[in-house]
């Protein structure tokens, strides 16, 4: 496609404001116009026309499409899209539960139309690189994962607890990261704060790989915390994603000189590494992947299917916080 990808964004709230920047600034894209029903989004200056409805932004002719709408709204609004031939990329979580997330890979696949999933922690240096490091076997076999994600409760999200919102960034990064999906999860949620829906949540899980994962989220945290820890038996790789640091704790060796515990295998504090690592926009890199998704020149976009199953996770987590019970999952 030599001309420019004429694009279209649904939602003006703070994340598809975001959105909107970007697309203005990517070669090889044309923001068209932006559409939200609520009066008073249209009227904060995106630099597009804004539109009230999904139906006239399709009616500009679009090529794709960003939804950055509350998550119980995709599956109307991703129909539409659809049906219109419309390639679009939906912010995470893909659905607020796996039976409408379902219909939402379905109807995108009965169209033949391209969708994507905006989980854009994949692309974040930290942990692309984390990735890179743990295919090569740089930290030999792994052991076990541990993510924190931590911090106040954001005035923005009014439709879902800290499982949706926020628990799918660490389930979606460690399925990818590892490469391994999820066979068993327990959980535990907590209402603290007054809200209709949870605001902490800590899960324990075991890929299907044998990896031991925990999960701490929660928005009742005065300071914010984005780290995922990967430990191996030659070390830990820990990313900061908030600052985009990768470093690796080396596992030290020492020869044991009392013949009583030397057969006992543990291990020592070895060099310590921060890695340099360049440090491009996560949001730019996940919307140029899309892009050429769109073009037909293969990308690393999210798939419909990986949002699903996540989606899938989520639930189980919920699940396993009502009935108290472990949940064993199916392959």
């Amino acid at each position: 496609m030599s001309r420019p990808l004429r694009a279209g964004l649904v939602g003006l709230g703070a994340m598809g404001r975001k959105h909107a920047r970007v697309l203005q600034a990517l070669p090889g894209v044309e923001l068209v116009a932006a559409a939200d029903p609520r009066e008073q989004a249209r009227a904060v200056p995106v630099g597009v026309d804004a539109l009230e409805c999904v139906g006239a932004l399709i009616d500009r002719g679009i090529d794709c499409c960003v939804v950055a709408t509350p998550t119980v709204t995709h599956d109307v609004v991703a129909q539409q899209l659809a049906e219109a031939g419309v390639a679009t990329l939906i912010e995470k979580p893909l659905a607020p539960d796996a039976k409408t997330a379902q219909t939402i890979v379905e109807t995108f696949a009965r169209h033949g139309v391209l969708g994507a999933v905006g989980h854009i922690e994949r692309f974040n240096p930290a942990l692309r690189d984390m990735r890179r490091r743990l295919a090569r076997g740089e930290i030999g076999e792994v052991y076990q994962v541990v993510t924190r994600r931590q911090g106040p409760f954001p005035a923005r999200i009014v439709d879902a607890g800290v499982v949706v919102d926020l628990a799918t960034h660490d389930i979606d990064l460690t399925a990818w990261v590892t490469g391994s999906p999820y066979r068993s999860v327990s959980a535990r949620t907590a209402h603290r704060s007054g809200r209709p829906h949870e605001d902490l949540v800590s899960v324990v899980a075991e890929l299907a790989n044998g990896v031991v994962v925990t999960h701490l989220v929660n928005w009742l945290s005065p300071f914010k915390e984005r780290v995922t820890t990967v430990t191996g038996d030659l070390g830990c790789l820990v990313a900061d994603t908030l600052t985009a640091d990768l470093t690796f704790f080396q596992n030290g060796s020492e020869p044991a000189q009392w013949e009583t515990v030397a057969t006992f295998r543990g291990v020592s504090e070895g060099n310590m590494t921060r890695y340099a690592i360049p440090k491009p926009e996560p949001l730019v890199t996940e919307l140029e992947a899309f892009a050429a998704a769109v073009r037909g020149e293969g990308s690393e976009v999210v798939t419909l299917e990986e949002g699903l199953a996540t989606v899938e996770i989520a639930e189980a987590v919920r699940d396993s916080a009502s009935s108290g019970e472990t949940l064993v999952l199916s392959p």
